[in-house]
């Protein structure tokens, strides 16, 4: 998925200025798209050199000028398109999960303090996501909200989030638990060699 997508979709709830789009992917959008200022920027310009996207100046007394932004009707016909595209596959790449790979010839205390920061890292954006979601729902039960709002799709992105956070919590706490009584390994060569050509627990055999 291009930016622009996500850009696109963001400003599916109305008029934004550029700087509260940044709000916006740092917020509302992290879950599942990162992004940096000064690309959101970027990709606003070219949209609108495309004109997917329109803006307009808003002049302010003791701030700086901003623009707003808009969705075009052709910015709203290629999210459609978008939308109907089948999507990429999504690639992992996780060093940490490297590490437990490795774990058995590694240092095993340095692997639970990581796990241990990212447990942690988990827990603080689980926090922040069930905020945006009772903020969304704003004392309504999930199922009034989902049959009332008018856009459903920021709180369904918002609830894989809370899943993947919940599973990485969880994770996090299986292996540190399986790894208490071991000790490092690196240098004692007793590492139990895995015949990786033998299904491994879970395969399907293709």
């Amino acid at each position: 998925m291009a930016l622009r997508n996500a850009i696109l979709a963001a400003l599916l709830d109305g008029e934004s200025s550029g700087y509260d789009l940044a709000k916006c992917f740092d917020v509302a959008v992290a879950n599942f798209w990162t992004s940096t200022p000064q690309q959101l920027y970027r990709e606003l310009d070219k949209l609108e050199g495309e004109g997917l996207v329109e803006a307009r100046l808003v002049e302010q007394q003791r701030r700086p000028n901003k623009r707003m932004f808009a969705l075009t009707p052709s910015g709203r016909a290629t999210l459609r398109q978008f939308v109907a595209g089948e999507p990429r596959p999504t690639a992992i790449r996780d060093e940490l999960l490297v590490q437990v790979e490795a774990i058995d010839v590694g240092d095993i205390d340095a692997v639970r303090m990581h796990l241990t920061t990212r447990g942690e890292a988990a827990e603080r954006k689980l926090e922040r996501y069930q905020r945006s979601r009772e903020a969304l729902l704003n004392g309504r039960s999930e199922t009034d909200y989902l049959a009332e709002t008018e856009r459903i799709g920021h709180y369904l992105t918002l609830a894989r989030g809370i899943a993947f956070e919940e599973e990485t919590i969880r994770w996090c706490t299986y292996v540190r638990r399986s790894l208490r009584g071991r000790s490092t390994r690196a240098d004692t060569g007793t590492a139990t060699h895995v015949d990786r050509t033998q299904p491994r627990p879970g395969d399907t055999g293709r």
